[in-house]
């Protein structure tokens, strides 16, 4: 039978974050899931979001990845996870270390072993650009949390789980995105803090990321590292967009901080397809059967040329003020 989330029962870690709110809003507007769990730590953010969200389909978990026995707990009948809880913040993440890879790392094992054990069917975990070619804490724990997904498909064995991982750059909009420091300082009149007049970054809006992950639930096969083409801007633009009167101050490249972000290494272009409006990077398996699964994802994929790198630098979608600031009312929308 075709896969859907209609009559399921569907968990989102990190369910009171961006994404969360986002992909909550959407599930609840779009499909006639049965129960939908929202699992975090916060109980302010549970309590807004239960006022905002009043939905009888709704259910809120407080608990945290790092405590695999409330996992298992709250897996119980569970068929879909969507795993968003991640310690995010870079400098954070940097000073904090075993806490990040706590959350980050051992969170996501947990969810893979609660996954196995309650019989979900599907697993699907958001994963960051700063996963590839990671310089920094927060990008290496989720690199190993992105292999711990993809690994997960062999420790579940001819069990029902599947895992996949969805990698997409900065998100419009967001909490904690560059957009929202640039509103705030142009606010208080303060100038605008550019590391460097070179830098780039992709961009997506929150709607476009919570919709490529509900398509990747639907044809995921497991294994795969799904990434969508989404376009590039200078970050010096983006401060255009944001504030066109304020003035830029140049502070430099910060510790843990990339010139350009990168969703697809050269290395991981060895093992990547491409299709009209998205990649995915397959995995090394030996059960893995490219050919069976490529079927699923509709058109049929073709190899990246060798020495492929997605790059935001390097990128044939590209933004201008205009287009950012279209893309900012749809992210507010």
């Amino acid at each position: 039978m075709p896969f859907t989330l209609d009559g399921s029962n569907v968990l989102v870690t990190g369910g009171t974050g961006s994404f969360g709110n986002a992909f909550v809003e959407h599930l609840l507007k779009t499909t006639k899931v049965q129960r939908l769990v929202v699992y975090s730590r916060d109980e302010l953010k549970q309590h807004e979001m239960r006022e905002r969200l009043s939905d009888p389909r709704l259910r809120f978990f407080i608990g945290d990845v790092r405590d695999a026995g409330r996992l298992q707990r709250a897996l119980s009948g569970v068929k879909v996870v969507v795993h968003a809880a991640a310690l995010k913040q870079v400098p954070t993440a940097e000073y904090n270390p075993i806490e990040c890879i706590k959350t980050n790392i051992l969170g996501a094992e947990n969810v893979v072993n609660a996954a196995i054990d309650q019989g979900v069917e599907r697993v699907i975990a958001l994963s960051s650009d700063k996963a590839a070619n990671p310089i920094n804490l927060y990008g290496a724990t989720k690199l190993c949390s992105d292999k711990l997904l993809v690994a997960a498909n062999h420790l579940a064995g001819a069990k029902p789980p599947r895992f996949a991982v969805v990698r997409y750059g900065n998100v419009v909009g967001s909490r904690g995105s560059v957009v929202t420091l640039f509103k705030r300082l142009a606010q208080n009149g303060k100038p605008l803090s550019i590391t460097d007049e070179r830098m780039t970054r992709f961009w997506i809006t929150l709607r476009q990321g919570v919709d490529f992950v509900v398509r990747c639930l639907h044809t995921m096969a497991g294994g795969e590292i799904f990434v969508p083409k989404i376009p590039s801007m200078k970050v010096v633009d983006v401060a255009r967009a944001v504030a066109p009167d304020a003035e830029l101050e140049v502070v430099g490249v910060r510790p843990g901080e990339k010139l350009h972000e990168i969703l697809i290494t050269r290395d991981d272009a060895n093992n990547t397809l491409e299709f009209d409006d998205f990649y995915i990077i397959c995995p090394v398996l030996q059960w893995w059967d490219g050919l069976a699964a490529n079927g699923k994802w509709g058109k049929s994929g073709h190899p990246v040329p060798e020495g492929f790198q997605y790059s935001s630098n390097l990128n044939d979608r590209w933004l201008d003020i205009e287009g950012f600031r279209k893309l900012m009312e749809e992210g507010d929308a």
